[in-house]
């Protein structure tokens, strides 16, 4: 992280700076009183492996699991820059953007200089440390919330994993990492369910460790509920095509991501 002075921000111009600079593609800068990241295009990725999941994703008859393809390089500077503009306008909490170059883009830190800024992943996994099961299915719900939110708003996230979810000063929740767009290759209504999915599989097992899963269940089925129909046929279809993965074992020895993908199916089929 790097720190800066500044009486009048001119962030085009420290931008091109950073970019020309900084040894990272993504870092952190002070500017004056407030912290900003920057994020330079990295090299463009291989497409190969994307051909390899979609096979896979045909063969388990699952389009949930059809790739998202991110190019990386200048394409997913744009695309994430383009993503934070339309959910910043749809009043989905965001990360606010600055500066953008083709080779790079500057955006406003979420939360306050000299302070962590946490994800939700990691507010819950210090509740469950804690043994405070009502704090974990607090926050919990409240990723639910911020999911129910961005799709009534007819759009999608694009990974929606707990650590792209971070919890800012306010105790609010805001989205982060837009490299790609889902609703650019899939349906709405599947990328609803593939927000889901990530969502449960990244958070799933905070619930069996608390043993809250229970309650979980119960509020996920509300969550759902509210969903459109089309989701909800998405969702049940996933879930049936899954169904192999109730005979996972539950030894520890096997594996953490092992134990998310039970511990999902767990929240999910039942």
């Amino acid at each position: 992280m790097t720190v800066a002075t500044s009486d009048a921000v001119d962030y085009g111009a420290f931008l091109r700076h950073q970019l020309a600079t900084q040894p990272h593609n993504v870092m952190s800068h002070v500017l004056g009183n407030e912290k900003i990241w920057v994020k330079r295009a990295g090299t463009p990725h291989s497409m190969g492996r994307y051909h390899a999941m979609g096979v896979l994703a045909w063969l388990l008859r699952l389009p949930v699991l059809r790739p998202v393809p991110n190019p990386g390089g200048p394409v997913a500077i744009s695309t994430e820059v383009r993503r934070l503009h339309d959910l910043a306008a749809r009043d989905i909490r965001v990360p606010q953007v600055l500066a953008v170059q083709p080779d790079g883009f500057a955006m406003r830190h979420l939360g306050r200089v000299g302070v962590e800024t946490h994800s939700l992943g990691d507010e819950i996994d210090h509740a469950v440390q804690a043994g405070d099961r009502s704090a974990v299915l607090a926050l919990w719900q409240q990723g639910l919330d911020a999911l129910a939110q961005v799709h009534r708003q007819g759009t999608c996230l694009s990974q929606a994993f707990a650590r792209n979810l971070v919890r800012c000063p306010d105790g609010e929740v805001a989205c982060i990492d837009f490299e790609d767009d889902p609703a650019a290759v899939l349906p709405l209504a599947v990328c609803h369910v593939r927000d889901a999915l990530c969502y449960a599989h990244s958070t799933a097992l905070y619930l069996h460790t608390s043993s809250t899963l229970d309650e979980g269940r119960a509020r996920w089925a509300a969550w759902v509920a509210q969903g459109s129909a089309e989701m909800r046929e998405v969702l049940a279809t996933s879930v049936r095509r899954m169904g192999w993965m109730r005979r996972l074992p539950e030894s520890r020895t096997l594996g953490r991501d092992l134990q998310r993908v039970r511990a999902a199916y767990e929240l999910l089929g039942r």
